[in-house]
């Protein structure tokens, strides 16, 4: 992808909304997945807080694909939701989806959203930024409609919304970044990649 950031910079991640986002500013990049099991790096880090459990995500992912790339800087990145001091993975259902939504139906929903940067394998940067989301009270005919529209696609996202779609629809309030809710703390990625000559500053 064209932009005028410098060479040499691979988004550990295949999201779609990452990407645009990266795209969107201007930044020439390469796209490739990280090769991480998240569910148990999460249930090693069961007792930590959500930042530092995203944070740990965002690192492994960029580690990962760093040890393959050793000569790129690497971008990764992952969001965690909390609703009521408990945390929500990607739903694994469609079933799965609608019992999110009737647990987050009229809370504050706060997403964690960490990122990464790693070189030869080794981390040089992480950052994180969180938002808050206050859901509105969600109806079982709402949910229904709802997923009958956003499923499958919301399957790969933390709290069964994509903010630039529908999933504005399940809120009533939101306090944050923008980018942050999109599942990326992008300002500072920004200035982490200035900071690393792979943006001129």
């Amino acid at each position: 992808m064209s932009g005028i950031a410098g060479t040499g910079l691979i988004l550990g991640s295949n999201s779609a909304s990452r990407k645009a986002m990266l795209a969107a500013a201007g930044l020439t990049f390469e796209a490739v997945g990280a090769d991480i099991d998240e569910r148990a790096l999460e249930a090693e880090m069961q007792d930590a807080e959500p930042v530092e459990i995203a944070q740990a995500l965002a690192a492994a992912k960029a580690a990962d694909v760093s040890a393959r790339h050793p000569e790129a800087l690497v971008l990764g990145s992952d969001s965690l939701v909390e609703v009521g001091g408990r945390r929500f993975d990607k739903p694994t259902s469609r079933e799965n989806a609608a019992e999110h939504l009737r647990a987050f139906s009229g809370k504050t929903m706060t997403l964690h959203s960490a990122a990464a940067l790693a070189r030869g394998g080794q981390i040089v940067w992480v950052g994180s930024d969180f938002a808050r989301l206050h859901v509105r009270e969600l109806s079982e005919e709402f949910i229904g409609a709802y997923l009958d529209v956003e499923w499958p696609e919301v399957s790969y996202c933390v709290g069964v919304f994509r903010i630039e779609g529908p999933g504005v629809q399940l809120f009533e309030g939101i306090v944050g970044d923008q980018f942050t809710v999109l599942g990326m703390p992008l300002l500072q990625v920004l200035e982490a990649l200035r900071n690393e000559g792979a943006l001129p500053a």
